[in-house]
């Protein structure tokens, strides 16, 4: 072992007052600790909520979507064929996608009116498991049933059987004037996603309906597709291009939700900035630390320096016993950052019964229970940085104890 090593981890090892280290130094390895658990779990929980966010949002949207100029679509089988030979691509469903107004009982609401086709929309989407009641299978050609976001049928006040006037804003021409083209539907269930947007103004509806109340004839709005990989979207979409014939529009997730998804990403780098100062000024506490060591050991540095130890030998023995604090802070800041992070769904509730509330209430969020996912590579970012910002704090006081004049340290002893 280097001397200069073995040094710096008995100086580190030695007993102070009968202790293991000096308090400074405990209090700078638990501020570590501290720092780098909070940055893990938060980093987890911003992880955990964008992933149930963005699979909300997919459960109802598709991963790559194909429309017509003009939002029709003519020849959409050729299409779903064309798309489908990419190996990435799992599934494809048509769909249409028009304005309407809701009314039941004197209230109004505008919706968007998708038609779809519930066998493949349902290898698309994921609406059976947002049903709160009915089922996508029960939409039928002819049957003019249709399925509500479970905010749009609170508004209008409506529960499964009851009916609804599904009013379209493409209208009669007549004589006497122009008259809207309305249909009365029955409501057959409905679905809550969590995301407002869709809740509280999406209603589904048959294909074969939509086109006829619509007079889209064999026509569609496009053609909605499934990847085997979501975050492979922006490649698949550029691909399609050369896969797929005709005057077509390939767009994909991140794009319709581009400004959202990019909203959630900055706020997670904001809040690891913010928690990294928490390790930073943990990190320089080991500054004072060793600055009180260095003072301290005055006399055992001018021996070493008389023996022929060179400056940089004495600034390697100070940045061991620095580095030291830190990677046994960091050390348990990961073990304990990593161990909350994957049994949070147990440490939350348990705090809840304990103190008798609850942080995210069902009547207030959609997204009621802390979520988590723990990214290793978050956590590699974490221990690196931290890392490196305790070897920063260890620089000026070794420094210093390698500018140490041997002869004024010896001058009293």
């Amino acid at each position: 072992m280097r001397y200069e090593l073995f040094i710096g981890l008995r100086y580190t090892r030695a007993r102070r007052r009968n202790h293991f280290i000096s308090f400074i130094s405990l209090i700078s390895m638990c501020g570590i600790a501290l720092g780098v658990a909070a940055l893990i779990v938060v980093l987890s929980v911003m992880n955990g909520f964008q992933k149930e966010l963005r699979t909300r949002i997919l459960g109802v949207a598709a991963h790559v979507q194909i429309s017509g100029p003009g939002g029709e679509l003519a020849s959409w089988q050729q299409v779903a064929d064309q798309a489908l030979r990419h190996k990435s691509v799992v599934a494809a469903a048509p769909y249409i996608a028009a304005q309407g107004m809701l009314s039941a009982e004197g209230t109004v609401r505008g919706a968007l009116v998708r038609g779809v086709l519930p066998d493949a929309e349902e290898r698309v989407a994921d609406f059976n498991r947002f049903m709160r009641g009915g089922s996508l299978q029960q939409l039928r050609s002819g049957g003019f049933g249709i399925i509500l976001g479970a905010e749009l049928a609170r508004a209008l006040q409506v529960f499964a059987g009851d009916k609804v006037t599904l009013i379209a804003p493409q209208g009669l021409v007549t004589p006497a004037a122009i008259l809207p083209r309305l249909k009365q539907f029955t409501v057959l269930g409905t679905f809550e996603a969590g995301m407002y947007e869709y809740d509280s103004g999406l209603a589904l509806v048959h294909l074969a309906d939509a086109q006829a109340l619509y007079r889209m004839e064999d026509r569609v709005s496009g053609v909605r597709l499934k990847l085997d990989d979501l975050f492979a979207a922006p490649r698949v979409a550029r691909e399609l291009h050369g896969l797929v014939e005709g005057d077509v529009y390939i767009s994909d997730w991140t794009r319709s939700h581009a400004n959202f998804f990019r909203a959630v990403q900055i706020e997670k780098n904001v809040m690891f900035i913010i928690l990294l100062l928490i390790v930073a000024v943990a990190a320089f506490n080991i500054v004072s630390t060793l600055v009180m060591a260095v003072t301290d050991k005055e006399s055992d540095i001018a021996i070493l320096r008389t023996l022929g130890a060179s400056p940089r030998s004495i600034m390697q023995v100070f940045i061991v016993q620095g580095a030291l604090i830190g990677a046994i802070g960091l050390a348990l800041g990961l073990a304990g950052g990593v161990a909350l992070a994957l049994n949070i769904d147990v440490v939350v509730p348990a705090i809840e019964r304990l103190f008798n509330t609850q942080f995210l209430a069902k009547e207030v969020y959609y997204i009621s229970e802390l979520p988590s996912d723990l990214q290793w590579r978050d956590v590699g970012v974490i221990a690196a940085v931290s890392f490196t910002l305790t070897l920063l704090a260890t620089l000026y006081p070794s420094w210093r104890a390698a500018r140490v004049n041997p002869a004024e340290a010896l001058r009293y002893e």
